[in-house]
C-alpha cells in the first residue's frame, strides 16, 4: 500500500478511530459501557447460529481475562457490553479479545473470512453515581426499543448478572 492508498483509506481530516481513542483511560476495577458495531454495519447476527457463536464468547475467561461481564446484548449489527475491569487487563485488551474470539467463531459458522467488527468502539466510563442496574436495564432493553421484540424475555441474545 503506498502513501496515496493510505490517505484514501484514512483521511487526515476525518475523525474516526483516533478521535474515539483520545482521552481513553483504563482504570482497574472500573465499569465501562462499550458499544461496538459490525464492519460496515452488516447484519451478521440475523443468522441465529452466528449470534449464538458470538454470545458464547462474551462470558469466557479466555475473552475477559480478569474482567467481569455484568450485562450484554447482541443486536443484528452491534453489541453493548457492561464490563467491570479487573486489576490486570486494560480496557482495550479486553475489548480486542472479545472481538477477536467472537469474530473467529462467527466467521467459522458463516464460512467467511475477514473483519466482523468495526475497528473502533465507543466506551463510557460509568460515574460512581450511575446505577449499574439502570444501565444494564437500558442495555438489555435495546431489542424492545429497536422493535425486534415486544418483551426482553422474547429476545435470545442478552444476559445480565442480575437476571
Amino acid at each position: 500500500m503506498n502513501a496515496s492508498d493510505t490517505s484514501k483509506r484514512f483521511p487526515k481530516n476525518k475523525p474516526g478511530h483516533r478521535a474515539l481513542r483520545r482521552g481513553r483511560v483504563s482504570l482497574p476495577n472500573h465499569v465501562y459501557l462499550i458499544t461496538t458495531t459490525t464492519d460496515k454495519r452488516q447484519r451478521f447476527f440475523d443468522d441465529f447460529n452466528a449470534a449464538c457463536a458470538a454470545c458464547r464468547c462474551f462470558e469466557t475467561t479466555a475473552s475477559l481475562g480478569d474482567a467481569r461481564m455484568l450485562a450484554w446484548v447482541l443486536m443484528p449489527d452491534h453489541a453493548h457490553w457492561l464490563i467491570q475491569l479487573g486489576a490486570r487487563d486494560a480496557l482495550g485488551d479486553v475489548v480486542a479479545r472479545l472481538k477477536s474470539a467472537s469474530a473467529r467463531s462467527v466467521n467459522r459458522i458463516l464460512g467467511r473470512n475477514g473483519a466482523l467488527w468495526a475497528r473502533a468502539y465507543h466506551d463510557h466510563a460509568l460515574r460512581s453515581d450511575e446505577d449499574l442496574k439502570t444501565v444494564a436495564r437500558y442495555i438489555i432493553g435495546n431489542p424492545v426499543r429497536a422493535g425486534l421484540v415486544e418483551r426482553v424475555g422474547n429476545y435470545s441474545f442478552w444476559d445480565a448478572v442480575w437476571a
